[in-house]
């Protein structure tokens, strides 16, 4: 790495620490301040007050990191110019794609990080966060907040039904429970358990009656009770219930699909129990799943966006560049959420609505900076 590469990453990287620090702390006192009643009704403490800000944070990162970026990059640019380092640089025979390298490189670096944060910690974020808010005043109440009632899906690659009274996402618990599917020999197989849990890799169950019903009509269920019994070749598990439940039930309310952050490996989990979906939920999926791939680029994107603008030579042209890439930035977020409700509604294809606002304003920026070369 040379020398001005070294300069040109400390000044930004310096800038983005302080651009981002200040935009965290805004909005950890605008936070506090719209939850604070809610905190004192539930008698939460300091401790609970940080946990809780701390689940909520990740939800926040991902529209904070690329603004912060364009900031930085833009009040790097902008002293570099002011000082006439841009000239120097230029003068020197560098050209502006190779001086855009560094901030490229962060950019690159930031969206897959970025990649990492929506895929892993982000879609369990607001359910951790509401967990703190429930455990607040009584730790049963939060307890019980971890069980969902009613549970109820069908696997279309075993044709295996399964009706659950009580279903626990964090520890993978079961209650009353009945799995009904056809075995080999075409017969009717039904599982009845009192409860039910995950242990190495099968599932346990517990007070299990097992009814098998030979094929043709008017037979009699031959049937088995036994107090423990350990099954291995379902092929669902935890993570299949534990999409059943965060997905299923948005089925009908885009508001809601709109507050829930999903990952790549429950949209792709959903679809595998689920291969016949509505068309309206099908396109919502396909959105969603190409959305989580798009988004954490939008760091090289409002890096195309900035270089260009901040870049430019002149005094004028400098602050009406500076001006121009931040109502550039705020535009492509305002019409990549219009992409998305057009890809949602099928007006396009679910590829071409996630990442069209990429392109066009990735190109644009890119193409700007051909032009000042």
């Amino acid at each position: 790495m040379r020398l001005l590469d070294r300069y040109q990453l400390r000044e930004l990287l310096m800038a983005f620490a302080y651009c981002l620090a200040g935009i965290l702390v805004f909005w950890m006192s605008f936070e506090l301040l719209g939850e604070i009643d809610e905190m004192k009704r539930r008698d939460l403490g300091f401790g609970d007050s940080a946990r809780y800000l701390g689940h909520r944070l990740p939800l926040y990162l991902l529209l904070q990191v690329p603004v912060a970026l364009l900031l930085s990059l833009l009040y790097a640019l902008s002293q570099h110019a002011r000082h006439h380092e841009l000239v120097a640089m230029r003068a020197a025979g560098i050209g502006l794609w190779r001086l855009s390298m560094p901030y490229l490189g962060v950019g690159v670096v930031l969206s897959l990080g970025m990649f990492l944060l929506n895929e892993k910690v982000v879609p369990d974020a607001a359910a951790r966060a509401e967990a703190v808010l429930s455990k607040g005043r009584n730790a049963s109440a939060g307890a019980e907040s971890d069980w969902r009632m009613n549970l109820n899906f069908s696997d279309t690659r075993s044709g295996r039904d399964w009706h659950v009274s009580a279903f626990n996402v964090v520890t993978a618990e079961l209650k009353d429970v009945h799995v009904r599917w056809t075995g080999a020999d075409g017969g009717r197989e039904d599982l009845l358990a009192a409860q039910g849990r995950w242990e190495d890799n099968g599932w346990v169950f517990e007070r299990v009656t097992r009814l098998s019903f030979p094929p043709g009509p008017g037979t009699v269920a031959s049937t088995i009770q036994t107090n423990r019994l350990v099954v291995e070749d379902f092929p669902e598990t935890p993570a299949h219930l534990r999409s059943e439940v965060k997905i299923s039930r948005l089925l009908g309310s885009l508001k809601k699909s709109r507050q829930v952050q999903l990952s790549l490996e429950e949209i792709l989990i959903y679809r595998e129990l689920h291969r016949e979906l509505a068309p309206q939920f099908d396109r919502l999926l396909r959105t969603w799943f190409h959305d989580r791939l798009a988004t954490p680029w939008t760091c090289v994107v409002v890096v195309l966006i900035g270089i260009p603008a901040a870049a430019a030579g002149g005094r004028r042209n400098l602050f009406v560049g500076v001006a121009g890439a931040i109502f550039l930035t705020f535009a492509f977020f305002v019409i990549k959420e219009f992409s998305l409700a057009v890809g949602t509604g099928g007006y396009l294809p679910a590829w071409v609505a996630a990442w069209l606002p990429n392109a066009v304003f990735g190109g644009l920026g890119a193409l700007l900076i051909h032009r000042q070369r």
